[in-house]
């Protein structure tokens, strides 16, 4: 699968915010509204397509790849990483296409963005994208807890030096 990143289009983000994950992955549904619409095209996420401009996925860089919950724990206190964040269309999850398309993004990052520090936060329920992130050399640092209406989850912060 040969996949580009480019800036995020109107078009791609009204289809991102059309995507449905199964349970346990519904936390990363998005609300199809204007305040996400306007986050996808803030500049800070980037569509994944192949080479005909089907949408693979995203990634995102900076505040909106944090969970805001991890403040209060100091998580991100460290300016000298870059956060990450991604999702891919979710017909495609769970078939083997994730570690060409972590890597794109941590090329991205690394070329585009010219950092070499990298930082990611995943649902510790999540062990699917934890084996990715560990395969493309991520190791767990800390965690931390966020608790709101719809339950409590446990998250995992990953770091990664390209360098």
């Amino acid at each position: 699968m040969s996949i580009y990143i480019e800036s995020m289009k109107e078009e791609y983000a009204k289809k991102i915010l059309n995507w449905t994950y199964d349970k346990p992955y519904e936390i990363y549904n998005m609300d199809n509204d204007e305040e996400n619409m306007e986050e996808l095209l803030d500049g800070s996420y980037y569509a994944v397509v192949d080479k005909k401009e089907n949408l693979i996925g995203y990634f995102c860089f900076g505040v909106s790849a944090q969970v805001p919950a991890g403040n209060e724990y100091g998580v991100y206190n460290n300016k000298e990483f870059i956060d990450i964040g991604l999702g891919m269309r979710p017909d495609l999850c769970g078939k083997g296409n994730g570690y060409e398309f972590i890597k794109s993004g941590l090329e991205y990052a690394n070329k585009e963005l010219l950092e070499d520090k990298i930082r990611l936060t995943v649902a510790e329920f999540n062990t699917r994208a934890i084996s990715l992130y560990e395969k493309a050399g991520f190791k767990r640092v800390m965690e931390f807890w966020r608790k709101n209406k719809e339950g409590d989850f446990k998250f995992i912060i990953m770091e990664l030096y390209l360098r």
